[in-house]
């Protein structure tokens, strides 16, 4: 993205618009801005039956800047942007609606904070203060708010439109959030979901010419009440991140177990210094335990984790956020004796070379510097989870003391975690071969832990995980 302007991506679902589309296209194609250096216009006609997709298709011939695609049967406004979302290309997509309701003049205005501030996301709302608003129908507004506070308490947000059309995403954080709501249901669903991502949210004052159920306005009370079902719906369900081949939803799913990362944090900050470096820090699970710090740098590999990552260090003037692969000695240059401690937790069986990632922690530490690593224990349990995760091995203590001793470090300390959860890893991912932890299970576990932490240490086998502590002499 341009420091000075976007390329703009206009997700303009249409149903049955037949009479007000190309009066609302004709002012999109007419925009322009310094701030916006390209803008594309994606059509999705979801099965219109009134004419609709012949006036698009006579747009389309216009101009090169639209994109026509249309539904096999009609499908709602959430589906029509999924559908947009996988034919955008811009820097920045914003949704507009297929009849009059909106300017589009005011789209410069949401572009600028993408520009000035930058901004993860930025609504339209029709609330805020601005010179003049229109008077708006009141039991459609009274609906409005109810959403808008309902959203707010389940995210603690504090947005004054939820259900504004014009929401305008970051390109790439929009297309790696899955979209499941098919109809109107997707305004309350996004905003959901760009909360649980930390994503780094603005709102604009906008212009609104509402028009009524009679010249035909699609959205009804109904919609209200399943859209505050949707909202319980993404509050309880963790659905924010596409699967992937990085297991960033498993990474979620533990997110919540926190009370189990906690017990695991306890283990580890004994060992850690002022300065900490931590390799493989994903969304954070971990370090939200272990700040503040003289100074915490996160790293990570997944551009996704790092945005995460980067909302949540707003504020936080003593953490940085990197790109840091393990493997490459170049993404470690400047960070010579920087740290008195590197945290390493569920990584070293991820890299291709163990020997060249050690090597370039050590050389990150001061002397005397502590690398705390903990890594999966048990070859014989390597399973399904292994596989999703892309783990290259699971350890025994003396290949985890050999290789941290031919590094150069000098161990202070090899122990087990968490021996409880061995028979629950090899029942999923060894005989069921699960892809995922369920949510009872991981319910269970979260309920449970504080017995564990009383009576793991008696089971006669070792632990899931190893932890060693090494030092730089």
């Amino acid at each position: 993205m341009s420091t000075s302007s976007v390329s703009l991506s206009v997700i303009v679902p249409v149903y049955n618009e037949r009479y007000l589309v190309e009066f609302s296209l004709r002012r999109l194609m007419e925009l322009e801005s310094e701030l916006i250096s390209s803008m594309q216009i994606i059509l999705v006609d979801d099965q219109s039956t009134d004419g609709s997709y012949e006036v698009l298709q006579k747009l389309a011939a216009e101009d090169l800047r639209l994109t026509l695609t249309r539904h096999e049967k009609n499908q709602g406004k959430g589906a029509a942007i999924r559908t947009g979302l996988e034919l955008a290309s811009g820097d920045v997509t914003i949704i507009h609606d297929a009849d009059l309701e909106y300017s589009p003049s005011d789209i410069p205005q949401l572009v600028r904070v993408f520009v000035e501030e930058g901004a993860d996301a930025v609504l339209g709302t029709r609330y805020l203060s601005s010179k003049h608003r229109r008077v708006l129908m009141y039991r459609h507004s009274l609906i409005n708010k109810t959403l808008t506070t309902m959203v707010n308490l389940l995210t603690d947000l504090d947005l004054s439109d939820v259900e504004t059309c014009y929401k305008a995403i970051k390109t790439d954080l929009f297309k790696s959030i899955p979209i499941r709501s098919n109809d109107f249901g997707f305004e309350i669903e996004i905003m959901m979901k760009l909360a649980r991502r930390r994503a780094n949210i603005f709102e604009v004052p906008i212009r609104y010419q509402a028009r009524t159920y009679e010249e035909g306005k699609k959205i009804r009370v109904k919609d209200g009440f399943w859209a505050l079902l949707t909202a319980l719906r993404f509050f309880f369900i963790e659905d924010i991140y596409h699967r992937d081949r990085h297991g960033l939803h498993i990474l979620m799913d533990m997110n919540n177990a926190r009370r189990f990362n906690k017990w695991m944090a306890d283990q580890l900050r004994p060992h850690l210094g002022d300065r900490v470096l931590e390799i493989g820090a994903g969304i954070g699970n971990l370090t939200k335990q272990f700040i503040p710090r003289k100074r915490y740098a996160a790293t990570d590999i997944d551009e996704r984790a790092l945005h995460y990552m980067k909302s949540f260090a707003l504020g936080r003037p003593f953490m940085e956020i990197r790109r840091l692969n393990a493997d490459l000695p170049e993404d470690f240059k400047g960070l010579e004796e920087s740290f008195d401690t590197v945290l390493i937790v569920n990584v070293l069986e991820h890299v291709a070379d163990e020997q060249a990632t050690l090597k370039n922690i050590y050389g990150t530490l001061e002397k005397g510097g502590k690398i705390v690593v903990l890594v999966p224990q048990f070859p014989a349990l390597y399973g399904s989870f292994d596989e999703v995760l892309e783990h290259r091995e699971r350890y025994t203590e003396k290949k985890l003391r050999s290789g941290l001793t031919q590094a150069g470090f000098e161990l202070e300390k090899v122990f087990d975690f968490n021996k409880t959860s061995v028979p629950s890893w090899y029942l999923n991912a060894k005989i069921l071969k699960r892809k995922r932890f369920s949510r009872f299970q991981l319910k269970i576990l979260e309920t449970i832990v504080p017995l564990l932490r009383i009576f793991d240490r008696y089971w006669p086998w070792g632990g899931l995980s190893l932890i060693a502590v090494g030092v730089k002499k």
